[in-house]
Parts: structure tokens; C-alpha cells; sequence
């Protein structure tokens, strides 16, 4: 029996990279899916057709995650077309790089409420659900440099970083309904994104990690497969980091 079978699963931003990863991960192994995207339609369109074509049932949404009525209006059309969710994926994130005292108000502004409010905005929605199924795992998407910072990224670190405390806050609310609430910290991972940057760099990142190689967004995937499985039944509050040991 695959790990996911029959479980409905909604994953944020996910027409590209590690979102659409976990979404073929998820299908593959049984999962309902329904997922998100924003600007990148053709993509998205393209990845529901892939998901439906694995035999699960599967349906792209065009919403904007960082948008606390929109985020609460997707969840009502999910459960509408779902019945139940089984697994929240909150990955909806971007970047707006540059150094603290160059950054301006709106790309501090735009990367908090993209990777941060959108986390609370779909959690939120899920949660009076969540508590009436009694069951439901939570995967929120952090990273390494949550944990850590990083230099040109302060708006993307603190971003990542409260995360991590409003992972680990849901799982203290929501532990004795049975609904888990988990976090992934992925490292270095090969991304199309990554894919723009040059040979050298990438290559300089890679020699500085223990296991001498950049992530596969597949890696990240099997990550979230596991907490959205019953494998992972006694896991709460948790951060995976998926880094290779880049934080060793």
C-alpha cells in the first residue's frame, strides 16, 4: 500500500521547484492533491494534468496565500472539493535579497507576508476542520537560514525564523486533537532558481557542505511525504533539517 493513499493533501506554491516536487511525491504515493500557485498559470495548469494523470485526484487553485480572505475563501473550495484535508503544506515563499541598511520597506514587507502571514493565513483557515476531523498534519517549509541567519537576507531569515516558533506553538495548541504540526528546513537545493546562479558559486556552496553536493528537491519531497504519513504518527514540533549537514 502506498504511504499516502487516499489522504487529501493542499500544498502552497506549487507549480515549480520543491513545491512541485511534493506535489508528484505526494501523488505518487496515493495522495489527493491540491495545490496552489500565483503568477506562473501555464505551470500550474501543466502540473494538474501531470498530478491526474498518476490516478489521484488533483486540482490547481489560483490564490494568493499571503492574502488572509483569499487564504480562508481557498480552504472553504477545498473542503468543498476535497470533503477533508488530511495534510497542510505551507511553502509559498519568495526572496527580495540586499543588504539591511539598502533594504526597503517593501521588500522587507513583501517576504514577511509571503513566507510568514501565508503560513498563519492557511493554518488558520485549516484549523476548525483540523479540530472536528480530530486528525491532520501541518508541514511548514522553513530553512537553514531560519536557523542560522545569513548576511543579505534578513527579511527572508526573520521570515523563516518565525516559522520555525509558529510551528512549534501549533503543536502545543493543536497536540491532544491528534493534528501534528511539523517544519522542514532545507539547505542548499537544486532549484531553477539555483540553476541562474553561476557555475563557480554553486560549486563553492557544494564544497562547503558535508556531503559535497547540493539537495535534489525530490530529497526535500521524501521529507514531507514521511510527516504527511502515519510513519511520522508520534512527531510534533519538530524541524527536519534536509541540508546534506550544512548545520553539523
Amino acid at each position: 500500500m502506498k504511504l499516502l493513499e487516499g489522504k487529501n493533501a493542499l500544498i502552497t506554491g506549487a507549480s515549480k521547484g520543491i513545491g512541485r516536487a511534493m506535489a508528484l511525491a505526494f501523488a505518487k504515493q496515493g495522495a489527493n492533491v491540491g495545490f496552489t500557485y500565483l503568477s506562473s498559470v501555464e505551470k500550474g495548469q501543466a502540473l494538474e494534468a501531470e498530478l491526474q494523470a498518476l490516478g489521484v485526484k488533483a486540482k490547481g487553485y489560483r490564490s494568493d496565500a499571503s492574502d488572509f480572505k483569499a487564504a480562508d475563501e481557498l480552504m472553504t473550495q477545498f473542503l468543498a472539493d476535497f470533503g477533508t484535508i488530511d495534510a497542510l503544506i505551507n511553502n509559498a515563499g519568495i526572496t527580495k535579497d540586499g543588504l539591511l541598511m539598502r533594504m526597503s520597506e517593501e521588500q522587507w514587507d513583501a517576504v514577511i507576508n509571503i513566507n510568514l502571514k501565508s503560513v498563519f493565513n492557511l493554518t488558520k483557515a485549516a484549523t476548525r476542520q483540523l479540530m472536528k476531523q480530530k486528525y491532520g498534519s501541518i508541514i511548514n517549509i522553513t530553512s537553514v537560514v531560519g536557523l542560522r541567519g545569513n548576511a543579505g537576507q534578513a527579511n527572508y531569515s526573520a521570515s523563516k525564523a518565525g516559522i520555525v516558533g509558529f510551528t512549534k506553538s501549533v503543536a502545543l495548541e493543536l497536540g491532544s486533537r491528534n493534528i501534528r504540526s511539523n517544519a522542514i528546513a532545507p539547505g542548499f537545493i537544486e532549484t531553477e532558481m539555483t540553476g541562474e546562479l553561476d557555475e563557480k558559486v554553486v560549486q563553492g556552496w557544494a564544497d562547503s557542505i558535508p556531503m559535497k553536493r547540493a539537495g535534489a528537491a525530490d530529497e526535500v519531497a521524501n521529507a514531507a511525504v514521511f510527516l504527511a504519513s502515519d510513519l511520522s504518527s508520534y512527531m510534533t514540533g519538530q524541524v527536519l533539517q534536509v541540508d546534506g549537514g550544512m548545520l553539523t
